[in-house]
């Protein structure tokens, strides 16, 4: 293959990455602001997630779509770093990692490994008994079960701290990939200047906004 065709390939690949990952912060974004609802309002966050769990448009086409864009976006990811790892000059220069780059640059694909684990585990929490009890059990009608089965959840502190320590993780990885995208289309301009803002300002509130949610269902128990 040509060097233009292997920088077209590039490109297309970090392009699909970016949409895959725009997806992902929405739904991330939706999912915090149902969630927060949890802390001021038990009856607002059982009203909102029956709907999610029971609205049609959401369950048979945002779903599958949302499973679909998490898996690509992981597996693009691992692809980008052997290829990033293969298109070293390691064979005649010895790389200095820590010298060349941060421990988050230096592994994103242990932090997406490690964050891919915690939504297995959130699907076991959440995603699994919620389909287990619509599809095996016939219960779609229950609107008040949501907000009981969050708060036991978060009875356990060893839970509490897997998902403040994935948080932890997810927030060093959103502020790693704002950043390598603006370095690969520059850092001129006020657009650009103002979406590293808004990207550095996102990986830090939505993830600690899920950290405080973890952390004070615990507490009030």
């Amino acid at each position: 293959m040509s060097n233009t065709g292997l920088t077209k390939s590039s490109i297309g690949r970090k392009f699909a990455m970016a949409a895959s990952a725009i997806f992902l912060m929405i739904f991330l974004l939706q999912h915090l602001a149902i969630n927060i609802t949890a802390v001021f309002s038990p009856d607002t966050f059982n009203e909102l997630s029956h709907f999610m769990g029971t609205n049609p448009a959401v369950q048979f086409v945002a779903q599958p779509i949302l499973i679909f864009a998490v898996v690509f976006h992981f597996v693009m990811g691992f692809i980008l770093e052997l290829k990033n790892r293969e298109a070293r000059p390691v064979k005649y220069v010895k790389y200095n990692g820590a010298a060349n780059a941060s421990w988050m640059s230096r592994n994103m694909i242990i932090s997406g490994a490690v964050i891919l684990a915690f939504l297995a585990l959130h699907f076991y929490d959440f995603w699994i008994p919620e389909i287990s009890d619509k599809f095996v059990h016939g219960i779609w009608d229950d609107t008040t079960k949501y907000y009981d089965h969050v708060l036991h959840k978060f009875e356990d502190p060893i839970r509490v701290a897997i998902y403040v320590i994935a948080f932890v993780l997810l927030a060093l990885h959103l502020l790693h990939g704002f950043s390598s995208a603006f370095q690969s289309i520059g850092q001129n301009g006020k657009l650009v200047q103002g979406l590293k803002k808004f990207g550095v300002a996102y990986s830090i509130i939505v993830p600690l906004g899920f950290i405080f949610i973890a952390i004070y269902l615990y507490i009030i128990q």
